[in-house]
């Protein structure tokens, strides 16, 4: 079941004997079984009926025994099973999966990874009962997942506001609903979020970032360029050399599929980089001024400060000195 379905049929009191929920991504076994503890019972019946175990103090025949217990004052009693990858033989809970007891509600959250499908436990959890797994999005999936949270909440964002959070937050939906929250703290309803909004509350500079980086070096502007690399320098910190490799790495690799696309058309072009049809004019630049034997440089040149960084025939040269380097090679 897709998470929404789940939500929903709590909120219309529809119930299941157990919620498996299992995925490399966190943040929604943790939102659906923090739902499922805050909304089925009131706060009179969870004195009595709602339970919370953690699966490195547990075994199967404690989660069973607890989840074969009767309700007391209520119709049900919640059974959560927090960090459940670390229960020992957890297939063993077949046996209760097989006739589990219609007044307890029983929630398994196995966390950053999955039971193996190929296998008789994992191919009967969906018959069994309702297996929700949440897969880590990729990267390029992060914008419009930031635009459909903000929504829920009544706000909007603009598209490059979205790909700076998605920059420098990566594809953890549990940090970035994190940093979100803080955002709607101070914005009325309604308001969009902009570049200077994440300046002002998260830090994030507006014009000094691997977005604008990219985007200096995609058009050659030189000064530009090499102002934002001072700033990284100055903010180590906050703009660690390796996730600036990572980032230029992955705009670079960028350029080459849209050098390579025989249809260049918006459309394909953004489905085939996985971007915004708002942003491939930056490609469109960045493919005229690097030709494809440029490109094979700088993927050269990557590597080399990649290793470099990390100590390979290099011996004294810090971090802020690397990216200089990289930088006049990329725009030399």
């Amino acid at each position: 079941m897709k998470y929404q379905d789940i939500i929903q049929q709590i909120n219309n009191k529809v119930y299941q004997p157990v919620y498996f929920l299992m995925g490399e991504e966190s943040y929604y076994t943790d939102k659906i079984s923090d739902y499922i503890s805050k909304n089925v019972l009131s706060e009179e019946e969870k004195e009595f009926n709602q339970i919370t175990l953690y699966g490195k103090d547990s075994d199967v025949a404690t989660v069973i025994s607890e989840a074969k217990q009767f309700p007391f004052g209520s119709t049900y009693r919640v059974v959560i099973i927090k960090e459940a990858q670390d229960i020992k033989k957890i297939e063993d809970l077949e046996i209760y999966l097989d006739n589990p007891l219609p007044s307890t509600i029983l929630v398994i959250c196995y966390k950053y990874k999955k039971i193996d499908k190929r296998k008789s436990f994992g191919k009967n959890l969906s018959k069994k009962c309702i297996l929700f797994e949440s897969k880590k999005l990729y990267e390029n999936q992060i914008p419009s997942w930031i635009k459909s949270e903000l929504k829920e909440q009544g706000f909007s964002i603009d598209d490059k506001s979205a790909n700076i959070l998605t920059q420098y937050l990566g594809n953890d939906l549990s940090k970035i609903n994190n940093e979100l929250s803080k955002l709607v703290l101070h914005l009325k309803k309604g308001e969009q979020i902009t570049p200077k909004i994440i300046e002002d509350n998260i830090g994030i500079s507006k014009d000094f970032n691997v977005f604008e980086l990219q985007n200096a070096l995609g058009i050659k502007d030189v000064l530009k360029s090499n102002q934002i690399i001072k700033y990284f320098s100055e903010n180590p910190k906050n703009h660690p050399f390796v996730l600036t490799l990572s980032s230029l790495f992955t705009f670079f690799q960028k350029v080459m599929i849209y050098q390579n696309l025989k249809d260049k058309s918006s459309k394909n072009a953004a489905s085939a980089l996985g971007i915004n049809p708002y942003f491939i004019s930056q490609f469109q630049t960045a493919s005229r001024n690097y030709p494809m034997k440029k490109l094979f440089k700088i993927f050269t040149y990557l590597k080399e400060y990649d290793l470099k960084s990390k100590g390979v025939n290099n011996t004294s040269t810090a971090d802020k000195e690397l990216l200089k380097e990289l930088t006049f090679k990329i725009l030399d």
